[in-house]
């Protein structure tokens, strides 16, 4: 018993407020997830009633937009790096004058964006799709959403630097708010409510617009006017950035890089699967519902871990960063394995929900099995490179841990053992996730050597 208590102790702190500043963190960025999911399922349906065409239209301009929003991520997380330990150690001139180059890079770059929508959205639809009914719907969807790029940028970015402060209620407010806009607005103009115009893909555009705008203006208010931890002013973005440029891209660029590969990789994933056949398609695609709701819980506690142990290097205190470091790691493994316990549990009503074949069920199920054994290593990965080692400002490294394992070992081994042999969906599902076990194994020894540590300073 004292050998265990003593592994205990290294593995876990035992500190109350350490685990109410946690939840205090996680919770509003889990609720926040899981509102967009929700959205996201409501468009889905109500633009689903006009047919496939439509719906594929939206959901293709929709992968170019998501381009930015992993922009502005990558933009965002390398400013949560240096904000979230400049609020440890009571920075308060340097978190404005990051946030002030942050946001003024974002509306750059936005601009670039809606700038291509508006002289290049055919061209860009061809690159997704040769159907020229889709191309037609997709031309309206871009021209009436393309104002939302510099709406998002003011949001998203915004956003993470509230969360890396510590301030989680205003984001989660505004997703909230954004929620009910959205539906509301959708239910109006793509079916003609109201006595509006039945817009059908307009609407939908409409609606997207609309919930835009509302984020942009609820977070700017907060941000420019109400927020007394940074006290950000409209004057502050004209703030000098000099000294700052290099440490900022430094932090950024990484992250953008490896977020990038990342959604890149998970493409070419999707084409291997594609190739296997339509009922593993089918069969992921309905396994992907569960993935996608532990996914969120992953993204609430890596963001509280990031925050938390970037906050701790900021105030200098190293051993209670690495502590912290440590202790989400292993939370991270604990919720990995409660996580594979509630699919195997979930996943027969899940699947018998759908109108599917046989074949389709069968490979479902051997899906759930796949997924639940490499839950654990899913939930650790997500709080080691997303979370503990990124808000230690291991930036440069997690990229390269990202880009590499993903398409030097899942992706080819995944064609490998799912195209070339022909495996069993269980195997092919292994293969395919493969970088989670050696991006796990990896990211631990890196933790424990302290390497990861940076303490960001203005040079």
């Amino acid at each position: 018993m004292g050998y265990l208590r003593r592994i205990c102790d290294k593995l876990l702190i035992k500190d109350s407020d350490f685990y109410k500043a946690l939840i205090t963190l996680a919770l509003p960025t889990m609720l926040q997830g899981f509102i967009n999911i929700g959205v996201n399922l409501m468009d889905t349906m109500m633009l689903g009633s006009y047919g496939e065409i439509q719906l594929s239209a939206s959901s293709l301009a929709n992968e170019y937009i998501s381009i930015f929003q992993i922009v502005c991520m990558g933009l965002g997380g390398g400013a949560m790096v240096l904000t979230s330990q400049y609020w440890g150690a009571k920075d308060i001139a340097s978190i404005k004058k990051v946030a002030a180059l942050m946001l003024k890079l974002a509306l750059g770059i936005s601009m670039l964006f809606l700038l291509s929508v508006a002289f290049g959205a055919r061209q860009i639809l061809e690159i997704y799709t040769s159907e020229e009914a889709v191309i037609e719907k997709g031309l309206i969807y871009f021209g009436i959403s393309l104002v939302t790029f510099p709406l998002m940028a003011i949001n998203l970015t915004l956003s993470i630097v509230l969360q890396s402060v510590r301030q989680v209620k205003v984001p989660l407010v505004t997703s909230i708010i954004s929620f009910f806009v959205n539906i509301f607005f959708n239910w109006v103009f793509i079916f003609g409510h109201l006595g509006a115009p039945e817009m059908q893909i307009g609407g939908a555009a409409v609606g997207t617009v609309m919930a835009r705008s509302v984020e942009a203006l609820v977070t700017a208010v907060y941000f420019f006017g109400i927020d007394k931890r940074i006290g950000f002013k409209l004057k502050d973005i004209f703030l000098s950035g000099k000294g700052y440029y290099g440490l900022y891209l430094k932090y950024s660029i990484p992250v953008l890089i490896s977020d990038t590969l990342l959604a890149l990789g998970n493409s070419a994933v999707a084409v291997v699967m594609g190739h296997i056949g339509a009922a593993f398609v089918a069969a992921n695609a309905i396994m992907s519902q569960i993935v996608r709701v532990t996914t969120v819980i992953n993204q609430g506690l890596s963001r509280a871990g990031g925050v938390m142990v970037g906050n701790s290097l900021g105030k200098g205190e190293i051993e209670t960063g690495y502590h912290q470091a440590v202790t989400f790691t292993t939370l991270s493994a604990l919720a990995g394995l409660l996580a594979a316990a509630i699919v195997r549990v979930i996943a027969g009503p899940v699947i018998s929900v759908f109108n599917v074949s046989a074949e389709t069920v069968e490979i479902a199920y051997q899906l759930a099995d796949a997924v639940a054994v490499m839950m654990i290593f899913q939930t650790m990965q997500s709080m080691l490179t997303k979370g503990v080692l990124r808000g230690g400002g291991d930036t440069r490294f997690l990229m390269i841990a990202d880009a590499l394992f993903m398409w030097l070992c899942s992706v080819p081994l995944g064609y490998i053992v799912g195209i070339y042999l022909g495996l069993p969906a269980f195997w092919v599902y292994i293969a395919l996730k493969i970088d989670y076990v050696i991006k796990t194994i990896w990211c631990c020894f890196r933790l424990k050597n302290r390497k990861w540590i940076h303490q960001v300073k203005v040079k």
